[in-house]
């Protein structure tokens, strides 16, 4: 897997579009979430559609269409330097495959990647990034997200990522991670939502398999036999082929840790990769931020991903 083109680090004045491409955004959390980037000496910019409601779909923010012109014209304007989506939910399957995505990489091409980020029901779009525009991309806290909003330590992350990306080269898990697998692997980082990750095989914008990768996985409201039939999938589809190693992020409303811990340990154990859980990645209070693309090293014993250079040039 070969790591993929970094953005540029954000600078104070910067413009940022906010995108809701996923389900309909509160109000209240949306201005909370503009108001911390603001305290950041940013500038943010609210796409037109972010705070609509679908006409019958109360769990979509607004139209198809609507949702995927929104995310095209912030990437390709060339005065915003970043595009944070405001939260996940459910949508983006629906509205992926209707991205220009000629226009956006011609708009990469022009100007260079810009920094894209968000989490859950954002990743078919981190695939979408990585197969389609060659771009590394932030798996972290969104905007209107309770977790930025209301968590000292999940905004203080985020920051440094973007403005001063050399200091957090090293992401060292929070506590309570543990190995599950020892040892070390090299690789270059992928993931976000295992369901989605599954729901995504076959489509167009997937790659053909985590092969060569440093596996982020994480996923909230998923019982242990569902989470079983979802790592089932993706090996029975060869996915997880010749994947490096695997990050397991939170896990949520998902059932008892133990049970967990051996349900990961026969579905993944077998595959001979080091394997670190509880992370710190996801749906979790004080999320990490993970940039997704880029080479690194895994150690599943020390609980870090150390990567051979800043998520951000």
């Amino acid at each position: 897997m070969t790591p993929l083109a970094r953005p540029a680090r954000l600078a104070p004045g910067a413009r940022v579009a906010v995108v809701a491409p996923s389900g309909p955004v509160p109000d209240d959390r949306l201005e909370a979430g503009l108001d911390i980037l603001r305290g950041w000496d940013l500038e943010p910019v609210v796409m037109p559609h972010v705070r609509e409601r679908h006409p019958e779909f109360w769990y979509l923010a607004g139209a198809d269409a609507d949702r995927a012109r929104d995310l095209e014209q912030a990437w390709c304007d060339p005065s915003v330097a970043a595009v944070f989506c405001a939260r996940g939910g459910y949508g983006v399957q629906r509205m992926v495959d209707l991205v220009d995505w000629t226009a956006m990489r011609a708009a990469t091409r022009a100007a260079g990647p810009k920094v894209f980020l968000g989490y859950s029901d954002i990743t078919p779009l981190h695939e979408a990034f990585a197969t389609r525009l060659g771009v590394a991309t932030l798996h972290g806290p969104m905007t209107a997200a309770d977790d930025f909003l209301k968590n000292a330590r999940a905004q203080e992350h985020l920051r440094t990522t973007l403005f001063s990306p050399e200091e957090a080269r090293v992401v060292r898990a929070l506590p309570g991670a543990a190995a599950l697998v020892g040892g070390r692997a090299r690789g270059v980082t992928l993931g976000g939502c295992v369901s989605l990750l599954a729901a995504d095989l076959g489509t167009p914008t997937v790659r053909a398999s985590a092969r060569g990768g440093l596996l982020f996985i994480e996923d909230i409201g998923e019982e242990a036999y569902r989470l079983d039939r979802i790592l089932t999938q993706l090996l029975r589809a060869r996915w997880l082929d010749g994947v490096a190693g695997i990050a397991l992020g939170s896990w949520e409303e998902c059932g008892a840790r133990d049970e967990l811990r051996a349900l990961f340990a026969d579905r993944l154990g077998g595959l001979g990769v080091p394997v670190v859980e509880e992370f710190g990645a996801g749906h979790c209070e004080g999320a990490l931020t993970v940039p997704f693309g880029v080479a690194g090293e895994l150690d599943a014993d020390a609980g870090t991903l150390t990567l051979d250079e800043p998520a951000l040039v």
